[in-house]
């Protein structure tokens, strides 16, 4: 922070931090103890050496060390490129023994976008790259699940870019050419492709579009262009990036985001997916009301304080009664969440608390403060005199409102730190009813890996600037996506995988189950197991009603050279650890048709059945 004029300095301890100043003190022990526990808790969740993740595999990110209610010990895309975007910031604030883990996540993911799985696979349209989690050892999970998502690849290619950056300016150009950027290419390449296709949200339970998800692929559009150039390489997806700022657009309604559009979802879309988003691509030179909509952006502001006072109302959260407006309480994801009954997450209130701190470095880049009549109700909240207007560092109100919005921040690592155990472990979440203990699983990584953020913007260290000077939203919106060509990163260690010809085929069957039992499809073809339950073909159920029981998946059947039918049939999958039943006796036959190897992803054809056989029961787990 700049040198504060006598009256600014005043102003700042007397107006905004004298009502916290005591809590403040031990604020400031438990953060820099915290800090500690958490960048290790983080790395003791990474592979092959994490204490707490034996079995992980080499460079691979595990959620938690939880095996059971529920089980997390998973590597998810995006939670190991969020997490590796903190680390690689931890890098190059100048923490330089995380270099070996850095090079190992590379190492990782080019494997792992190799990894043939149920959205797809790398060749020949990238269809895997979707592919929202993989076994801890980095085999394919197989189970039901929320897929595809994209926020996946935008948030690896980030990251990766980042820390190629570094590379190039030490003189390593060769190194990111050969061996980083094709990784990166093969995820701007799906993100150039997908970008206007629908997807599960951040949370993975809503299909449609999603704002987090949006931010994150703008952000990887330019950030890839300007990397692409500097190696001299084309990046055909990155021209796509004014129509992803344009769609951006369409999520604000008035009052705030909607964290999900083109949706069936019956929400109303209050979510902490906005408020995460503007954190993941935050720029402290870009303008306050650049359209890439950064945390000190005023719509950005209006969403906050909607979101934030969602959570004020102690019906929901108990937890939050009798605090007073502006001051941070717990918050949750969405208020009809019912995971583990919608509690807080810790991630969620240190990412508020790092929105906050982003507002301030913001305008303590730029020297000013503009208030508007959309972000007026968020200024009130935290300095009541504030008023419509412009403040520049000479005006009194500049560090006054500045200091209220760091201490507004501090009241949230504060609720925070009151929920913390003794020990530092944060789990994934904290009741919201007394005795507010956590739950959930336990030393999940991406709390840990918030904590480290959180710390790193608190204490003023920034990341650099990424948007161009100038970012105009285009006058017409359109959705051109573009075809992406995809290649295995060989250099970085992925397997010299082939491109396999594969059919196109719409699997549909009307299966009434219970929640936590699943359909599969199985049959002879390797996409199907050839047979085995362990490697059948998930179906979804994210249009399954009541009037219509649908399970259903677009399937890229690879078949045999010369095989002209496909054997197949349905199989149940029990909940609790039971045994597979597999119901059906008689096995179906389609004929196959042509495969095609080009990418294209046409519906070649399509079954539409209803499953023969008793349904399961389930095993009250």
């Amino acid at each position: 922070m700049p040198c504060l004029s006598k009256l600014a300095a005043t102003a700042l301890l007397g107006t905004a931090a004298s009502a916290s100043l005591l809590p403040n003190i031990g604020l400031e022990k438990f953060i820099k103890a915290e800090n500690k526990i958490a960048l290790q808790a983080v790395l003791d969740n990474i592979g092959p050496n994490g204490a707490k993740v034996p079995g992980a595999g080499r460079g691979l990110v595990i959620a938690s060390p939880s095996k059971s209610n529920p089980d997390y010990f998973f590597t998810w895309t995006r939670d190991a490129a969020l997490t590796f975007r903190t680390l690689i910031d931890e890098f190059l604030f100048g923490n330089k023994a995380l270099e070996p883990y850095i090079n190992d996540y590379i190492y990782s993911q080019a494997v792992l976008q190799t990894v043939s799985n149920p959205s797809g696979t790398l060749l020949p349209n990238g269809g895997g790259l979707g592919e929202p989690k993989f076994m801890a050892d980095g085999s394919r999970y197989n189970g039901n699940w929320g897929r595809p998502q994209r926020d996946g690849p935008p948030l690896r290619a980030t990251a990766l870019i980042q820390y190629s950056n570094y590379l190039i300016s030490k003189g390593k150009k060769d190194r990111v050419k050969k061996e980083i950027w094709p990784i990166i290419a093969n995820d701007l390449a799906y993100v150039g492709q997908y970008w206007n296709a629908s997807g599960f949200d951040l949370w993975e339970e809503v299909y449609g579009s999603s704002f987090f998800t949006t931010q994150a692929q703008y952000r990887s559009l330019v950030e890839g262009e300007t990397l692409a150039k500097s190696l001299g390489i084309p990046c055909p997806a990155c021209a796509q990036a004014p129509q992803v700022l344009c769609f951006l657009q369409s999520y604000w309604n008035g009052k705030y985001y909607t964290a999900t559009i083109n949706t069936n979802a019956a929400r109303n879309g209050v979510d902490a997916n906005t408020v995460l988003g503007p954190i993941a691509l935050f720029d402290p030179a870009a303008p306050c009301n650049s359209p890439s909509l950064q945390p000190c952006h005023p719509r950005s502001l209006s969403n906050f304080k909607n979101f934030v006072d969602t959570f004020r109302n102690s019906t929901l959260y108990p937890i939050n009664r009798g605090i007073p407006a502006g001051r941070g309480v717990a918050l949750g994801r969405y208020p009809e969440d019912f995971y583990f009954n919608g509690n807080p997450w810790y991630l969620i209130t240190l990412g508020s608390a790092e929105f906050l701190y982003d507002v301030a470095a913001a305008y303590l880049k730029q020297g000013s403060i503009t208030i508007d009549s959309t972000s007026l109700p968020f200024f009130k909240e935290i300095y009541p005199l504030a008023r419509v207007g412009q403040f520049g560092v000479l005006h009194p109100a500049y560090y006054v409102l500045i200091a209220a919005i760091r201490n507004y921040a501090d009241s949230f690592v504060s609720v925070s730190q009151k929920y913390t155990p003794a020990n530092g472990m944060m789990a994934e979440q904290f009741l919201k009813s007394e005795p507010f203990s956590p739950i959930s699983a336990a030393n999940l990584t991406w709390s840990f890996a918030s904590f480290v953020s959180m710390t790193h913007r608190r204490e003023g260290k920034l990341p650099p600037s990424w948007l161009p000077r100038s970012v105009s939203v285009p006058s017409v919106c359109s959705a051109s996506p573009v075809k992406g060509t995809y290649a295995p990163a060989t250099a970085a260690g992925a397997p010299n995988i082939t491109t396999p010809c594969v059919s196109n085929i719409l699997f549909q069957v009307n299966a009434t189950t219970y929640y936590g039992e699943n359909i599969y499809v199985t049959g002879n073809s390797p996409t199907l197991g050839n047979g085995n339950l362990d490697t059948a073909y998930p179906l979804l159920s994210n249009n399954y009603t009541s009037e219509r029981p649908l399970w259903y998946a677009v399937i890229p059947v690879e078949v045999t050279k010369g095989q002209t039918t496909l054997k197949y049939k349905y199989a149940r999958q029990q909940d609790c650890g039971q045994d597979w039943i597999l119901e059906e006796g008689s096995e179906r036959e389609i004929q196959v048709p042509q495969c095609v190897s080009d990418g294209s992803e046409d519906i070649l054809a399509t079954v539409d059945e209803a499953f023969v056989g008793q349904g399961g029961k389930t095993g009250g787990c």
